[in-house]
Order: C-alpha cells, then sequence, then structure tokens
C-alpha cells in the first residue's frame, strides 16, 4: 500500500470525525474546536492531493481568519448554555427529528447506490496532479484564464470596503 493512500485515509477518517463531533455537539466552543480541527484535517487531504497553495490558503483564511470571527463571535453571545438559544415548542422538535431522519436515509441510500454502482474507482492521480496545485500554475491560470473575474471580484470588494467605511463612519453634526 502506498504511503500517500495511508496519509488520505488517515486524514479522511479524522475529517468525518471532526466533521460529526462539529455538529452533535451541543457546547459551542467544542463545536468551534473541532471545527478548527476539521480545517487542517481538509489541509492535509489537500496536500495528499498536491494542492499544496490550497493547503495553506485553508489553514491561512479558514482556519485562521474565519474561526477567529466565529469564537468572537461566540463571545459576543455568550453562547455558554443552548436552554438561552431556544424557546422552541416540543412539536418543532419533533418535526426536526423527523427531518434529520428521512435526510440521514436519503444519504444512506445514496451511498449504498455509489457503491452498488459498477464504476471503476481508481486511486490513481492524473499525471499533471502535481504540477496543478502549484501557486506558479494557479497564478497563471488566475491572470490569463480568468483575468476578468478575478478583477470584477477585486472591484466588488474595493466597493465593499468602500461601503464598510461610509457606514462605519461617525456622523459629523453641522
Amino acid at each position: 500500500m502506498e504511503l500517500n493512500y495511508l496519509f488520505f485515509s488517515f486524514f479522511a477518517i479524522l475529517a468525518i470525525a471532526t466533521a460529526i463531533i462539529t455538529v452533535s455537539t451541543k457546547n459551542p466552543v467544542v463545536s468551534a474546536m473541532s471545527l478548527v480541527g476539521h480545517f487542517l484535517m481538509l489541509s492535509g487531504l489537500y496536500l495528499t492531493l498536491h494542492a499544496q497553495f490550497l493547503a495553506i490558503m485553508q489553514v491561512l483564511v479558514y482556519a485562521g481568519a474565519i474561526m477567529v470571527l466565529v469564537v468572537f463571535v461566540i463571545m459576543l453571545l455568550n453562547l455558554g448554555k443552548e436552554e438561552n438559544l431556544s424557546n422552541s415548542s416540543i412539536n418543532s422538535i419533533k418535526y426536526k427529528k423527523i427531518s434529520a431522519y428521512i435526510l440521514g436515509l436519503a444519504f444512506i441510500f445514496q451511498l449504498v447506490v455509489l457503491l452498488l454502482a459498477n464504476t471503476k474507482l481508481t486511486t490513481e492521480m492524473s499525471p499533471l496532479a502535481k504540477e496543478n496545485g502549484t501557486v506558479s500554475q494557479i497564478g497563471l491560470k488566475l491572470f490569463s484564464d480568468y483575468l476578468y473575474p478575478f478583477e470584477m471580484i477585486s472591484l466588488l470588494l474595493i466597493v465593499a470596503i468602500i461601503g464598510a467605511l461610509i457606514l462605519g463612519k461617525k456622523r459629523q453634526v453641522l
């Protein structure tokens, strides 16, 4: 068995485990920290697929910046106790459980259909996979094939920053 396949299996199992902990725990801080672990496992999966740039961006953007924002919101809202969050009745919880069971069964059905299908599953990667995940290849594609969408997104971000500055500016009384 190849070492890359073992690492991929390891990161995949841990990614599934941390995702389950994220959605199943009632403590928001534990859920947030489990989500950080999930982001790190996804970064490891990207590394096994030779997508180095995506792995670094996963850690910097999601595990870093986004999770700081999530933890800040948890601290700001004081989500220590779940009783403070919900005032729902028993009937709405009953419908939520029924819909969760239906969606879970649909997911299991899809997995069974996928496993029983006569498709050939391969573990081999494309020979170009090591080249396509590098920063130089992503930059080349971004600034050649996708230059127009890149410029539109940068323009949208500039407009959003200017709008945030205008909204955040204190009004001066004349």
